[in-house]
């Protein structure tokens, strides 16, 4: 990997420039500590590098944005986090935030603003459409996806929480990709088992993981490739391949990763 496809400036080396991104590109705890979840994140910056986007990363001085805690109960842990996050987003003046997290794509979207945190939150799917949209990428007729079956998986955050439906089956249909529906979609989907803070305990007794029960509808649909873009989803649905035993036949990637394939970044 070539330097410059792998730069990623932080907001506090571009203020001492006084420079201000187009973007800040905000990580979250799965892009930059889950060893999986990072290659989604190095992923979406040779995109943003490929297309020669003005993007900045907080690096050390972004923290969880509470997200989990406040979903677990632990509502003084979450505005703690929240206004430490805030404080530091206001200092850098930032107007527009794109991530890959649709937990953290909430929380700053819709409950930032009553702690006084204002941000144009984009969910990288809708942004990876806007590029596609605008020719930036540009996407090849008959690349290595023509022909191959995918299903995507609506992460509820994403989803029934903000409505982003259309955006990542846009950026999976420019792959020239077969995208086939599972049974449960859009604002039927069923959760992949990780939101709500479930994905830091374990499940309360039943018949089934719900991982298991939403992966066996994705293996239905005769997909080999599922796509996500969640961290969550994408921890919870490769899980439930495993449990299947068919890793070697199903693959689980973000969007991100898709059109860095595509574009053989």
């Amino acid at each position: 990997m070539s330097e410059e496809s792998n730069t990623v400036p932080t907001m506090a080396e571009m203020a001492a420039k006084n420079e201000s991104p187009e973007i800040l590109f905000w990580v979250g705890c799965a892009g930059s500590f889950d060893d999986r979840y990072k290659k989604v994140t190095i992923a979406f910056v040779k995109i943003l590098n490929a297309v020669g986007i003005k993007f900045a990363v907080l690096g050390p001085e972004e923290s969880c944005t509470g997200d989990p805690a406040r979903r677990a109960g632990n509502e003084f842990l979450f505005q703690m986090q929240a206004m430490s996050n805030i404080t530091v987003l206001n200092g850098y003046n930032i107007k527009k935030i794109v991530t890959a997290c649709p937990h953290c794509f909430n929380t700053i979207k819709n409950e930032y603003p009553e702690l006084g945190g204002n941000y144009e939150m984009v969910h990288h799917s809708t942004f990876l459409q806007q590029l596609i949209d605008e020719g930036r990428i540009k996407m090849k007729e008959g690349g290595a996806f023509k022909g191959k079956k995918i299903t995507y998986h609506d992460s509820c955050y994403l989803g029934r929480a903000n409505g982003v439906y259309e955006a990542p089956r846009k950026v999976l249909e420019s792959l020239d990709a077969d995208l086939v529906e599972m049974k449960r979609n859009r604002s039927t989907g069923l959760c992949c088992g990780g939101g709500g803070a479930q994905m830091w305990k374990e499940p309360e007794k039943g018949n089934k993981d719900i991982n298991v029960e939403r992966t066996e509808e994705a293996l239905q649909t005769g997909a080999t490739t599922v796509a996500v873009a969640c961290p969550f989803c994408l921890t919870m649905m490769s899980d439930g391949v495993k449990n299947k035993e068919k890793e070697n036949e199903v693959v689980v990637k973000d969007l991100a990763e898709l059109i860095a394939e595509s574009q053989g970044l």
